[in-house]
């Protein structure tokens, strides 16, 4: 599964406090209306979650050259997919790579989504291993 997302807020931006707790701030619910605007166009029929392991790319594309952490970036964007119906919770995934790319105007974010473990390298697109004694040498 490939997406392609708008910027989503700072996670600063995102939740924010209310005494002892942390809810997700108006900004925040904005985005996950978006986006479910965007997966389901036209209120369409929502597909079932992904359930089981999982492995997720990310390349980020900010909207300017400022300096921002990756890992802000991923919770705010990864609760936003679950609560979409992307998949059931962020704890399935079991792999994880992010990458910084280029500015563009606005910023963007494209996600690839495969069942973990992989068949094909999500960097090169190269086979992998398919039985786990492949991964192991002993030297």
């Amino acid at each position: 599964m490939k997406l392609s997302l708008p910027w989503p807020p700072s996670v600063n931006h995102y939740y924010r406090r209310v005494g002892p707790r942390t809810l997700i701030s108006r900004k925040g619910r904005e985005y996950r209306r978006e986006i479910c605007g965007l997966l389901a166009p036209g209120g369409g029929k929502k597909q079932p979650p992904l359930n089981g392991s999982i492995a997720l790319a990310m390349d980020a594309f900010p909207p300017d050259r400022r300096r921002r952490d990756l890992d802000n970036l991923l919770k705010c964007t990864q609760d936003t997919l679950a609560h979409a119906g992307i998949y059931e919770d962020d704890s399935q995934i079991d792999l994880l790579i992010v990458s910084r790319c280029d500015p563009v105007k606005g910023g963007k974010v494209t996600i690839k989504i495969d069942e973990f473990p992989l068949r094909r390298c999500p960097l090169c697109g190269g086979d992998l291993p398919q039985n786990e004694s492949d991964y192991y040498h002993d030297n």
